[in-house]
Formats: C-alpha cells, structure tokens, sequence
C-alpha cells in the first residue's frame, strides 16, 4: 500500500520504517514540526512524573535538574513513552498502554487520596484533562510545558510533491493537531476533495473528528490508542 504519514519527526521516520518492514510504500510528510522550550517547574518533591510522548522525555535530556528525576516513577501513557524514559535512563516506569484516561486510573490506583504532587511534562497543545482527572483522586499535579507543536509552512508545497509519485491508499493521523494541520495544508494547495476521498487511519475518535466533521468519505479508528492497533487497520483496506 501507499501510504501517507503525517507526524513530527523524529517519530515520522521510524513509523515510516516499521511500515516498510511490513512491504509498504511510505511517503513521509511531516504537518507539524516540535520545538523546544525552556521547561521551568518548581521545587517538588514529586512523587511521580508523567509522560504522555517521546517529546516530553527528550525535553529531560540535558535539562539541569533530570538528575532530580531520575530516581522517581514515571508513569507513560502508552509503550513508546514508557521506551523512551527507560531509555533516558528513568528505572521505574509504568505504562497505561491507552490514553489519557488510563492513565489516570493507573495512577489512582497508585496515589488516590495521598495528596501527592506529581509532575506532568506536556506538550503546549494536549488531549484530555489529565490534571482535572487526578484532582478528583486527592492528587496534585504541576503541568509543565516541555515542547510544543507548529504548523510546518513547506507541508503544503511537500503534500503535492509527494503526490506527484502516484495516490495514495491510506493516510495515518497520530493526533487532533495534527489532523486539522492536515486539512489546512489540503486547503491551501487545493486538493481538499483528494484529500477526503482517501482512506483516513487514525489513532482515536478524538483524532478523527475533524477529519469527519470535514467530509472524509472513510475515516478509521484504532481500537486502542496505539501504534500497533492503528497498523491493524491496514489489513482492512
């Protein structure tokens, strides 16, 4: 198959090599692009660090207080984050391996009613309210914003480019953000109708939405909010 896929690097090139693996035709065009920030967050202690991408992680690499970190559980919402902290050299990690809902169960089960503090490191622009979720259990959490996501300005002149070699079979959506910066990039090199007559794969419901509410024809979803699952829906086409 051919397939389009739309998430930052450096995450974009190694889905595009998993799809390889499996005898794909992957044309990679990156929506958004990550930046760094200057992530600040106050004294602690913290119990607990919470981790919803790999991005967060990477954040830690260099930063001048990880060594303060290190030593406590991290708690990822799916196994690519969870790899990414043991990877940075974080031991206790725990993964929810769903979305942001599970990962609150997961550290209610830990913390409920301790009045625990626990760190979160976010992307500027996030899905669901993992502080509000966890506040309704007795626990505090700091959110600190660790990188943010913006619209890549050369996506619209790259999405034609990459069209050029012939249609496509499916295009993957990793996030809400992401999906929308999609629909922009359509929009302005108008190929909008194109666009919505692909097959659209995504990793959510809440990913989809856009992609609906805009008029995509067939739009799919992951039965569970990981990569793995969202490859199951390649053998459906």
């Amino acid at each position: 198959m051919r397939l389009l896929v739309t998430r930052p690097e450096p995450d974009a090139e190694r889905t595009a090599e998993r799809l390889r693996t499996l005898g794909h035709d992957v044309v990679l065009v990156p929506v958004l692009r990550v930046q760094a920030v200057d992530l600040s967050f106050g004294p602690g202690p913290f119990a607990a660090l919470v981790v919803t991408s790999r991005n967060a992680v990477r954040a830690l690499a260099s930063h001048a207080r990880r060594n303060e970190l290190v030593g406590i559980p991290v708690f990822a919402v799916g196994a690519r984050s969870a790899e990414a902290a043991r990877e940075a050299g974080f031991s206790e990690v725990v993964s929810a391996d769903g979305d942001v809902d599970d990962l609150i169960r997961l550290i209610a089960a830990r913390f409920s009613g301790n009045g625990t503090l626990i760190l979160y490191l976010a992307g500027e622009d996030r899905a669901g309210d993992l502080a509000g979720g966890l506040a309704a259990h007795g626990i505090a959490v700091e959110t600190a914003i660790a990188y943010r996501a913006v619209p890549d300005e050369d996506f619209p002149a790259r999405l034609v480019a990459g069209l050029a070699g012939g249609s496509l079979d499916a295009v993957l959506h990793y996030s809400r953000r992401s999906a929308e910066a999609f629909l922009a990039g359509a929009e302005a090199t108008e190929i909008t109708r194109p666009m919505l007559a692909a097959v659209h794969l995504c990793l959510s419901a809440e990913v989809a939405a856009p992609l609906e509410d805009a008029g995509a024809a067939q739009v799919r979803i992951a039965s569970h909010p990981n990569e793995s699952a969202l490859f199951g829906l390649l053998s459906h086409n």
